[in-house]
């Protein structure tokens, strides 16, 4: 519960919370870190579910604590499959064992003995994004699309992979028993350990999300291009520029990340030169093309992150779109006569994604929009004002999708 409870008490992001040095996370060995964190995701996927479940048997609210421990074994119950008698007997145990708890045992055996018995759980309407997101979505494409995207949330992510070689596709597929999604990408269920499967120790190909491998394909890097990733880090756009036969220069603020890059490119055996730079004020270029990937608010990625939503409140959104603005007139600086940029983001929020490009072209009267499509997206991945809206509905039936804006760019003359 020290997950759960960080994130909605403290404010803090799972991934914060797991690379703390401190607390007694820190003393679980890896198996059990795995666990924790695998049902912390689920309970806040279902946060909402369950309060509704559980609200009809609760008087009063019960403490912090407490309520935490009921909502995980209403999730591990209903939406993971445990069955009653083992998540109720751990709930109990674990309420009846906490110093300030121990006089809730009882009820939580009552509460949870009749919600085990309670029908509708599948009825119950998905974990809604909150209102600040919400909202702005609900008006941009309607409510019955909202609530589409919000069931592919609570669904959870599976692990996507992007091939090295992408022609071996059906072989590696086989291989990993996976399916090859329409834009060649291969996806496999969540939960597998990704060091132990084949191709990784040779550097086959790496995690990545297939929305996010689109950015790549719509830049459509030939080989010996010179090519810029801007905002590179963790790297995976880096991998498939090179891997696509570019010459590479990856650039990112954060030395730690990039240094994770570096791991990536020696295991797949790729090269690209890394620098550790701000790229609002790096010297470069010029460029046949860049692709950036710029900070933003990652609402498009909730189905991988459910803590985003109770940890963020929409404030920051004003500062990363005008970091975005900043960074699309960087890197159109780095484009020599001709060159591509695509500009992405993974944001639902039409100010960090449709927005910025309509203003990026009216600040740039020598940007052109270049409305290509990368193959295997349908029709309906279109932007209205130009460029590609992904939403995680659109591919609902396959597992979805990470909602990411990009478009592609040429500098004129």
């Amino acid at each position: 519960m020290a997950l759960v409870g960080g994130v909605l008490t403290e404010g803090r992001m799972l991934s914060d919370l797991l690379a703390a040095p401190e607390g007694v996370l820190a003393r679980l060995d890896p198996g059990a870190r795995a666990r924790a964190q695998r049902l912390a995701l689920a309970v806040l996927r279902n946060l909402e579910p369950a309060d509704r479940l559980l609200a009809p048997h609760l008087r009063k609210a019960p403490p912090v604590l407490v309520r935490n421990v009921l909502r995980l074994a209403v999730v591990e119950m209903k939406a993971e499959g445990v069955p009653p008698h083992g998540a109720v007997n751990a709930a109990v145990e674990a309420v009846r064992a906490g110093k300030r708890t121990g006089a809730f045992a009882g009820l939580a055996n009552a509460v949870l003995r009749k919600v085990a018995e309670a029908p509708g759980w599948e009825a119950l309407p998905s974990q809604r994004m909150p209102m600040w997101l919400r909202q702005p979505l609900v008006r941009r494409w309607g409510r019955e699309a909202v609530t589409a995207i919000e069931a592919v949330q609570a669904a959870g992510a599976p692990l996507d992979l992007t091939l090295k070689t992408p022609t071996e596709a059906a072989a590696w597929a086989e291989r990993l028993g996976a399916a090859v999604l329409p834009t060649g990408s291969l996806r496999l269920a969540a939960g597998a350990q990704v060091s132990a499967l084949p191709g990784y120790a040779e550097g086959a190909w790496w995690v990545q999300d297939a929305a996010a491998a689109l950015a790549v394909g719509l830049l459509a890097p030939r080989p010996g291009e010179r090519v810029a990733d801007i905002c590179a880090a963790p790297g995976g756009k880096t991998l498939q520029l090179a891997a696509a036969g570019a010459r590479v220069t990856a650039v990112d603020l954060s030395a730690p990340r990039m240094a994770r890059l570096h791991e990536n490119l020696a295991r797949c055996g790729l090269s690209a030169d890394v620098v550790v730079a701000d790229a609002l004020h790096w010297q470069g270029g010029p460029f046949d093309a860049v692709l950036l990937d710029a900070p933003c608010s990652a609402t498009g990625t909730i189905r991988r992150h459910p803590d985003l939503p109770f940890v963020k409140t929409g404030s920051e959104v004003a500062g990363l779109a005008a970091l975005q603005a900043a960074l699309i007139d960087r890197a159109a600086a780095l484009l020599a006569p001709g060159g591509r940029l695509v500009f992405c983001t993974c944001s639902l929020l039409p100010e960090e994604g449709e927005d910025q490009l309509a203003a990026a072209l009216a600040r740039h009267p020598g940007l052109a929009l270049d409305d290509a499509q990368p193959p295997g997206l349908p029709e309906a991945a279109r932007a209205p004002g130009g460029g590609l809206r992904l939403r995680p509905d659109l591919w609902a039936d396959l597992g979805g999708m990470d909602g990411f804006f990009m478009a592609r760019l040429r500098r004129i003359g």
